[in-house]
C-alpha cells in the first residue's frame, strides 16, 4: 500500500511538473524575412525588442539572403503545410499565397485592434493588400523608385544636381557627362546609371509616358507592352544601354553589381528603393542622396511595399498576431525606421523627425513622402508574380540587346497569357 502510494506521489508530481513547465515556455513565433546583412540587423532589432517585452510570446527570427531563393522557400514551405507564422511578402507577390488559401485574412484582427488603427495608415498602401474585398497583410512600409545619386562625383563634372520635374532629356544629358573612361584605356570605368532591367523598373517610365504595362490594369487579361506609348518608353529605356551606353552591359554587370559599383564610387546614379539605406549608410568615401525619378509626360512613381502577413496554418495566430501588432505600433516601425530600412507606412511616423532626420542620410528623405501622391501599384492578381518574373527576362534580354525592343514585349505578351486567366 505504501510503494503503490509513493508511486501515486511521484506520478502527481511529474504531471504537475510537466504542467508548470508547460505553462513557463513561451509559445514560438517563427518570422521569416530576406535581405542583406545591414537589413537583417533591423529586423533583428524588432524582435529583440518585441521578445524583451514578452513573457508569453517568443519570436525567432529566420532570414535568407537572396529574394529569389527567399521565394522559393516560402513555395516549399507552405506546400509542405509548415510555413512561417509571420513573413514579409511584397504586394506584388502575396496574391498567390492568399488565393491557395496559404494567408489568414487580417481584416477582423486590425478592426479589433486596440493598438493599431488603419486610419492611421496611409490609404494607398493599406489598399495594395486588398483583394478580393479582404485586407491580406499590414504593410510596413511604403517606397517609391528614387534616383540615389554621388554628389561627389556631379560636383566633378560640375552637373547640377537632379531636382524636381527634371526631364528624361536632362537625366540622360547627365547620365552621358557622368559615364567616364577614367584611365584613358578605352573601357568604361565610371557609368552615369545603373538601373536593374525588370518590369517593375521599367513600370514607372510607362505609366510617365501614358502607357499601360496591361490591357486593363483593374481585370487584366494580356501585357500591354508591346502597344503604342508602353513600346516607346520600353526603346527609351532599352536604349540607355544599348544606345547610348551610360549604364553598363551584361559583360560588366556579371563583373560587379550595380549596388557595388555604387558603393564603389564608379556609379553617378543608382535607382532603387528604401530598402539600401541601411547599407549605403556605411558609405563613408563620398557624399550621396536621393531625388525623384525624372519625369516623362506626366509623373508616375511605382509602390515598393512589404507587409507583414499571417500563416493560415499557424498554431497560434493570436500570438504571431501580438508580433505584428507590436511590428506596425509607433515603437515597431521606429525602430525599423531608425535604421534606414523603411518609409514607415504610419503616416505620424514617417512624417516624424525619426524618419525625417537630416542628419542622417539621405538629407533629402521627404523625396519618399512627395513621392506618394504619384505612386502607382501592378495588377494585384495571382498570377502576377509568376508573370513578372517572365517579362523579366524578357526585359533584361532587350536590355543587354540579346533581342529587338519588339521581338521582347511581343515575346512577353505571349508568354504571360496563361497566367492572366480569371482568378
Amino acid at each position: 500500500m505504501k510503494r503503490g502510494y509513493t508511486l501515486w506521489l511521484l506520478a502527481l508530481c511529474a504531471l504537475q511538473l510537466v504542467a508548470c513547465e508547460s505553462r513557463s515556455r513561451p509559445d514560438r513565433v517563427t518570422f521569416m524575412v530576406f535581405g542583406d546583412p545591414a537589413e537583417i540587423a533591423a529586423y533583428e532589432g524588432l524582435v529583440s525588442a518585441f521578445n524583451a517585452t514578452q513573457a508569453e510570446i517568443e519570436v525567432e527570427l529566420g532570414y535568407i539572403p537572396s529574394q529569389d531563393e527567399y521565394r522559393r522557400r516560402l513555395a516549399t514551405d507552405f506546400a509542405g503545410g509548415a510555413p512561417p507564422d509571420v513573413m514579409l511578402l511584397n504586394y506584388r507577390r502575396f496574391a498567390a499565397f492568399a488565393d491557395q488559401g496559404g494567408l489568414e485574412p487580417l481584416d477582423n484582427y486590425l478592426q479589433q485592434s486596440t493598438v493599431l488603427d488603419q486610419r492611421d495608415f496611409y490609404p494607398a498602401v493599406l489598399e495594395a493588400f486588398r483583394l478580393k474585398g479582404r485586407l491580406w497583410c499590414i504593410p510596413q512600409n511604403l517606397s517609391s523608385l528614387v534616383v540615389y545619386y554621388n554628389r561627389n562625383l556631379f560636383d566633378a563634372a560640375v552637373v547640377p544636381y537632379p531636382q524636381r520635374g527634371w526631364t528624361w532629356e536632362q537625366f540622360l544629358a547627365a547620365a552621358r557627362t557622368l559615364t567616364l573612361d577614367v584611365d584613358g584605356d578605352g573601357r568604361t570605368d565610371q557609368y552615369g546609371v545603373g538601373i536593374d532591367p525588370s518590369l517593375q523598373r521599367l513600370a514607372p517610365f510607362v505609366w510617365q509616358n501614358g502607357g499601360e504595362l496591361v490591357d486593363d490594369p483593374a481585370s487584366p487579361s494580356s501585357l500591354a507592352l508591346d502597344r503604342g506609348p508602353a513600346l516607346e518608353a520600353f526603346r527609351w529605356f532599352v536604349a540607355l544601354q544599348v544606345t547610348e551606353h551610360v549604364a553598363p552591359d551584361a559583360v560588366a554587370t556579371h563583373a560587379e553589381s550595380l549596388e557595388s559599383r555604387f558603393l564603389n564610387g564608379r556609379l553617378a546614379m543608382y535607382l532603387n528603393s528604401r530598402r539600401g539605406v541601411p547599407t549605403y549608410r556605411t558609405i563613408s568615401s563620398f557624399d550621396w542622396d536621393v531625388a525623384p525619378l525624372p519625369e516623362g509626360r506626366q509623373p508616375a512613381g511605382i509602390l515598393h511595399s512589404d507587409g507583414y502577413c499571417l500563416a493560415a496554418a499557424g498554431k497560434d495566430k493570436d500570438a504571431a498576431w501580438r508580433f505584428i501588432e507590436f511590428a506596425n505600433s509607433s515603437e515597431g516601425q521606429q525602430l525599423l525606421a531608425e535604421t534606414g530600412r523603411t518609409v514607415p507606412s504610419l503616416r505620424f511616423v514617417a512624417e516624424s523627425p525619426v524618419f525625417l532626420d537630416p542628419n542622417h542620410p539621405p538629407a533629402n528623405s521627404r523625396v519618399f513622402l512627395d513621392e506618394i501622391a504619384f505612386l502607382r501599384t501592378v495588377p494585384v492578381h495571382a498570377g502576377w508574380a509568376a508573370a513578372e518574373e517572365i517579362a523579366n527576362r524578357e526585359v533584361e534580354r532587350a536590355f543587354y540587346g540579346q533581342a529587338s525592343v519588339e521581338e521582347a514585349a511581343l515575346s512577353a505578351a505571349t508568354l504571360t497569357q496563361p497566367f492572366f486567366a480569371p482568378d
